[in-house]
Parts: structure tokens; sequence; C-alpha cells
């Protein structure tokens, strides 16, 4: 007998959670390592703390399936709503000065193509304007957000970060 999977959906993740996406984690850091960008979550990066506190503010969001009855997470982002200080200074421009959602710390767990997609697809149905950053090496993502419609707007400067901090800002707005 084959097994089924049912219709995706999302949900907030818990505490629960957290060892599978800590998991989900390693993996791509482990993806972007091979694929040419070692250095933008290095070994350490979303810290514990960080996936922690999203998990307790509601901001980690879950991309999930059910197989045989067993759910399976096939995506998590940071969903954070407000405005960012990272992007309060841009080497460039924004569309607007609207509100905003950030999608961060994305993560795909492999089991399935196509999951970050999907997970900023969601985020634009429920936001409508929608920022995000990634690295310059970080040629995969930038490829999901400029084929999802995401206009390049320049870039920013981390400020959580002593060293390698410039990423490439990206939003889409919805009118």
């Amino acid at each position: 007998m084959s097994s089924v999977a049912s219709s995706r959906r999302f949900r907030h993740a818990t505490m629960q959670d957290f060892p599978q996406m800590q998991q989900i984690y390693a993996h791509a850091r482990e993806l972007m390592a091979r694929t040419g960008n070692p250095t933008q979550w290095g070994h350490t990066f979303p810290q514990e703390e960080v996936v922690r506190d999203d998990i307790a503010h509601r901001r980690s969001m879950l991309l999930v399936d059910m197989v045989d009855g067993r759910e399976r997470i096939l995506a998590q982002f940071a969903l954070c709503p407000g405005e960012d200080p990272t992007y309060a200074s841009i080497d460039g421009a924004w569309l607007d000065d609207d509100a905003y959602v950030t999608i961060h710390r994305i993560a795909s767990s492999g089991l399935v193509r196509h999951a970050a997609r999907e997970c900023i697809a969601w985020a634009l149905k429920q936001y409508g304007n929608v920022r995000a950053d990634t690295h310059p090496n970080n040629k995969a993502m930038q490829h999901v957000l400029e084929t999802s419609g995401f206009a390049r707007c320049g870039l920013i400067q981390l400020i959580d970060r002593p060293t390698d901090t410039t990423r490439i800002a990206y939003q889409r707005h919805e009118w």
C-alpha cells in the first residue's frame, strides 16, 4: 500500500515542534554550505533562543501535511509583523512605506519540492505586503523570491551580527 499525503496547511509552531525544527535548520545549514553559501547561517544560526522566542511569540509558522496519519513539517519560517529595525536603512529604496510583514529564517525539510515558494505565496495571500532579505551567496532563495514576483530593492546591513552582514533586500506588495 502506498502512502498518500493529505492536503497541506499552515499552523503556528509549538514547543513540541522545536526538536524537529532544529533538525530542519541543521539540514538547511548543510544544504547552504554544500551549494556555495557556507556563511549565511554558519553552524549555529538561527540560534536556539531565537527559535524558542519565535515560537513563544507565535511568529514561527509551519507548512505541514499528513502521511499515513502522521503530520510532517515540510517547511518553517518566522513571520514578523511590524517594522523591522534592520530595514530602516537601505542602500536602494523600498517599494513603499506601507505596513508590512517580514519573512525570516525560512527553511525546507527537503521532503517536497517548492515548499519555500508555497510559504511565501501563503504570506502574500495573508498579508499582501511582504519583505524579505537573503545573503548575496544564497542564489536559491534569490531565485525563489524573484520568481515569486518580489522586487530587488537594494542592500541592507544586518544589525544583529558582527560579521558577514550585507543582505539583498526584497519586497512584494499586492496592491
